[in-house]
């Protein structure tokens, strides 16, 4: 890894296939193993992916989760120029892998980013994410319901939380980026770094 790394290669190969997915090399590894920011829909694998990241680059994860709510949980957000700060300095930090769906807390880190990856999913993959992790940080089974259509919601929200939003932070994101529409094309992507 470390020879791919400092070659200047790309993560996910040259152009080919893995596993009948084809892959279009886009971001450098050496730009992976900086700063990232993965973003998503809820459910999409944000947490998983930053997490082999963060394995397999040594480097630190930042959820933007924790940043943006209160306590470990659910249900009391921070308040929003404490969350944009707390956020600037996790993205001063040299090296991290920030993930999460809050694209105006994205956005506050993305100067530094030096790679953007998007996990665009179906609704259907997120919504079997999110069922197949159930609960989490103490939510009750309504706040878990109320994540469910949040979650679907996401193409109909116009907010920088929404598919839209994501869509226009990777399209003006100047660094490198990469797009991963199914769980084939990131286990894909795993599998060539």
């Amino acid at each position: 890894m470390l020879a791919r790394a400092t070659s200047g290669r790309y993560a996910g190969g040259r152009h080919g296939t893995v596993n009948g997915i084809r892959m279009k090399p886009k971001i450098p590894a050496r730009s992976l193993g900086k700063r990232t920011i993965v973003i998503g829909n809820s459910g999409s694998g944000k947490s998983t992916l930053a997490r082999q990241l963060s394995e397999r680059l040594s480097v630190p994860v930042i959820d933007l989760d924790t940043l943006h709510w209160e306590t470990a949980g659910y249900g009391l957000k921070r308040d929003e120029k404490v969350a944009a700060c707390m956020a600037a300095k996790a993205a001063s930090e040299e090296r991290w892998v920030i993930e999460g769906v809050y694209g105006w807390l994205a956005a506050v880190a993305a100067p530094r980013a030096t790679a953007l990856i998007w996990l665009d999913l179906s609704w259907s993959e997120c919504r079997a994410g999110l069922i197949e992790r159930g609960p989490r940080r103490g939510a009750d089974a309504d706040a878990f319901a109320a994540l469910l259509a949040w979650g679907e919601a996401y193409w109909s929200r116009s907010t920088s939380s929404s598919h839209e939003g994501h869509r226009r932070m990777f399209e003006a994101f100047a660094s490198p980026k990469l797009k991963l529409q199914s769980r084939g094309e990131i286990d894909a992507f795993l599998a060539r770094m």
